[in-house]
């Protein structure tokens, strides 16, 4: 797995460089280096190639001040921002979590491209007080026409594009519902990703131009985000929508709490062919959960005549949920305090079930038609730990956070 080289940071915000963009800095260069020989002879190859090299420098560095602006504004509205990354295709900005209303999702959006627009004018106008046709001017007006491009195609309306999201904000303005704004421009964003990959095709065929290639990757790259986007919207619903009661299982023991220590360990610690969870009960009711593994700080000699009560917790000590509490929350909860498991109870205050990662893994594999094996729903259990590629814990937070905002 490629991993990205940092090189520095700029207002307390990581930056890194993907070793893709190391390609697209020497094709830029060769490109424009080839370019500017044949335009201006009268420069010489090394003023040429060395434009050529600052163009690509000066291109990413424009790139780098449109992630700083969506960086920036998230910053300001109280969101984390882990790093900027350079690669193949431009930049990203990773941010931790979504913004809390879809005004504040506008803001982050269109902060990029407005840096864009500023960066064109900008260079447009100082160019004029350049001496024409030197290699100052020459960059000033090219850089300033890239940064026009770059606003108007990020403008386009699809996620991963910055008009995706402005997309997304103003679905989930109209509708009151963050996740049918994601929806909306993702599908957008798939649809323009075909066509990008037809029309580079198309070129590509006709005109023989590497011009189509590059479209026909830009659309590829496109589809695939714009189809983890959509499978994103997907998850963070069924989180929401999911309660504790659609995932609990009855993977537990219920146990006499006044057995002996000696009779618990011989009936159920030594027989058990894996780690159990026990809950004592005693005239009909539930009196908490058994530690197991405390018996071992109960001497031995004690095992006969001290009860399981012993080693129980109370429901009242111990975390538990309710049986409608969401999904999202118990993901939360699970993570927050490092449980294995947690307790889920009835409306009437018994214990209902219980629920592990491998049981939240499940019930969203069957909600979404996954394709998650038995076996690995039974790594997960033992493991205690989500796929890689499932970030439950990410994304529940960003939920949580969304939904509390969507409620008030």
């Amino acid at each position: 797995m490629k991993r990205s080289l940092q090189f520095g940071s700029l207002f307390g915000i990581p930056l890194s460089i993907d070793p893709s963009w190391f390609l697209i800095l020497a094709l830029v260069t060769f490109a424009e280096g080839l370019g500017w020989q044949e335009l201006y002879p009268h420069w010489g190859s090394l003023l040429a190639w060395g434009a050529g090299l600052a163009m690509a420098l000066l291109l990413f560095a424009s790139v780098l001040l449109h992630e700083l602006g969506h960086s920036l504004v998230a910053r300001s509205q109280g969101i984390r921002v882990t790093t900027i990354t350079l690669f193949l295709f431009g930049g990203i900005a990773s941010i931790e979590e979504e913004s809390k209303t879809p005004g504040q999702a506008f803001q982050v959006a269109i902060a990029g491209p407005l840096v864009s627009i500023c960066l064109w004018l900008l260079l447009g106008f100082g160019s004029r007080f350049l001496p024409p046709g030197g290699p100052a001017a020459v960059l000033s007006q090219s850089l300033a026409g890239i940064n026009l491009v770059l606003a108007l195609f990020n403008l386009i309306p699809g996620l991963p594009l910055d008009g995706g999201q402005i997309l997304k904000a103003a679905v989930w303005k109209a509708t009151g519902d963050r996740l049918k704004g994601v929806h909306w421009a993702a599908k957008a964003g798939q649809v323009l990703g075909w066509l990008a990959i037809a029309l580079g095709c198309a070129a590509l065929l006709w005109t023989s131009s590497l011009n189509g290639l590059w479209i026909a990757l830009l659309g590829w790259f496109g589809l695939r985000n714009a189809h983890t986007y959509d499978r994103f919207a997907d998850l963070q619903g069924a989180l929401v929508r999911l309660q504790a009661k659609d995932a609990m299982t009855r993977e537990f023991r219920v146990i006499d709490a006044n057995l002996s220590l000696r009779q618990f360990a011989d009936d159920y610690l030594l027989s058990a062919a894996r780690d159990s969870f026990y809950f004592a009960a005693s005239e009909g009711r539930y009196r908490g959960l058994v530690r197991a593994a405390e018996l071992n700080d109960v001497e031995r000699s004690q095992w006969e005549t001290q009860p399981v009560q012993t080693l129980v917790h109370s429901l009242d000590e111990i975390t538990t949920v309710a049986e409608t509490t969401p999904l999202i929350e118990v993901i939360q909860q699970l993570e927050e305090q490092y449980l294995e498991r947690i307790t889920v109870l009835s409306p009437a205050g018994a214990v209902a079930g219980t629920i592990d990662r491998g049981d939240v893994v499940q019930v969203l594999a069957q909600d979404l038609n996954l394709k998650i094996s038995d076996t690995d729903i039974r790594r997960i259990k033992e493991e205690g730990s989500y796929p890689p590629g499932l970030q439950l814990q990410a994304i529940a937070k960003t939920d949580l956070k969304s939904l509390s905002a969507e409620n008030n």
